[in-house]
């Protein structure tokens, strides 16, 4: 344990490191806020969950269309600069939220557009974060440094919906949504010191940025593993995507009562995010280079059987352990899932095929919170269901067509 430790001691006193790790740290606090207390307004002032579940689904899909021109700009304006970028943006158009909430003027097109907006620049910090962690840590530390990410990422899911959830339950909108721009603008505050270090990359001689994102588009079409993890993956938070208008419907009729549901559904995806740092930490220490394929598929069947029946048939306590078991098993998976991606993209690609893959990689989850909230108006058994066959059809994918590393060899590339 000593030698655990010290080596993760290491990774921390790395320069930028812990600036970096910060700035993640919360900016995936405001993100994961968010993503719960937009599904809460959109539920408590409109009264639809097909509306909250479109909400969602606007949070997060326009900005993986747009990914590829996002990835060509992490390269030309530098990592650290485009993630600032990105939080600024995030802190302005919260604001707006807000003023026309108060103003009595928001409207379920205003809402969407807004959310949207919010959208756009997301993959700047989403996969920027996770493309400086590779430039800035050694190879032989990298299973290291992405437990540690994946930990804090984790512990993220354990403070955001807990705050997100106590706050919209006891202050309200204005108030929770203030707190997750408060926190973009602390994320970019803490990431400056890298921008003034960073320096940007001219684009090629008669490359435009529009070539450049097709560029990064096409490598990771033709890259064999991160072909398959888009496939994957994607199937894999779709799952996720249903739970995300599932649990707060399941958790408010079980309760009936507003507030208390809010604070539950708090409580029970901060649980979900607790056992995720557990989870990554563990898999860290454990060396998973060389083994993430294995492990992949081994954490998404447990997590299929964990979200039916275990999540659907047994109330509250049947919900709890089921987001438990999910979460300790969603640790190993993603620090299995960066592990592979990195040692498998070349280092020259990073910016832009990291954009583009961590999109794919995510695609499923806005499309499965548009799917949640349609099943669960419907029926919550069959939401939680279709969200453990989702689980299923990710773990097939991850075996059958993400190639391992003997196999991708003789093919001659990654």
């Amino acid at each position: 344990m000593t030698d655990v430790s010290r080596s993760y001691w290491q990774v921390l006193r790395l320069a930028d490191v812990p600036n970096l790790l910060l700035s993640a740290a919360l900016s995936r606090l405001a993100g994961r806020m968010f993503s719960l207390a937009i599904v809460l307004y959109a539920l408590n002032a409109f009264q639809s969950p097909v509306l909250a579940g479109w909400v969602s689904f606007a949070s997060m899909a326009p900005g993986m269309l747009v990914s590829p021109l996002a990835g060509a700009l992490l390269d030309r304006l530098g990592i650290a600069k485009a993630i600032v970028v990105d939080m600024v943006m995030g802190a302005l158009l919260l604001t707006g939220i807000v003023v026309l909430h108060v103003a009595d003027a928001m409207s379920p097109p205003a809402l969407l557009l807004l959310v949207a907006l919010y959208s756009l620049t997301s993959p700047l910090s989403f996969a920027g974060i996770r493309t400086l962690i590779p430039r800035l840590v050694p190879e032989s530390a990298r299973d290291r440094a992405n437990a540690l990410d994946t930990s804090s990422y984790a512990l993220v899911d354990v403070l955001g919906p807990v705050l997100a959830g106590l706050l919209f339950g006891v202050a309200g909108a204005t108030t929770t949504l203030m707190v997750v721009a408060a926190s973009y603008l602390a994320a970019a505050i803490s990431l400056m010191p890298l921008t003034r270090r960073e320096e940007s990359r001219p684009p090629d001689r008669g490359t435009s940025l529009m070539g450049d994102a097709r560029a990064g588009l096409i490598y990771v079409l033709r890259h064999r593993v991160l072909r398959g993890l888009a496939v994957s993956y994607a199937l894999f938070m779709a799952s996720f995507g249903i739970l995300i208008i599932a649990v707060p419907v399941f958790v408010l009729r079980e309760l009936g009562d507003r507030g208390a549901a809010d604070s539950m559904v708090g409580a029970l995806w901060a649980l979900s995010g607790l056992a995720g740092s557990v989870g990554a930490l563990y898999s860290g220490s454990a060396r998973v280079a060389g083994r993430e394929r294995p492990l992949m598929v081994a954490g998404i069947l447990a997590s299929a059987v964990a979200i039916y029946p275990l999540s659907a048939h047994f109330g509250l306590w049947g919900l709890a352990a089921g987001m438990i078991v999910v979460g300790a098993l969603t640790g190993p998976v993603d620090v299995g899932l960066l592990t592979l991606r990195q040692r498998r993209t070349d280092p020259a690609w990073l910016g832009r095929a990291l954009a583009v893959s961590m999109s794919l990689n995510m695609c499923g989850l806005p499309l499965g919170a548009a799917l949640g909230g349609v099943l669960a108006s419907h029926s919550l058994v069959l939401a939680f269901a279709v969200a453990a066959v989702a689980a299923l059809l990710a773990a097939a994918a991850t075996w059958l067509l993400v190639p391992d590393d003997a196999v991708a060899d003789r093919a001659g590339g990654p």
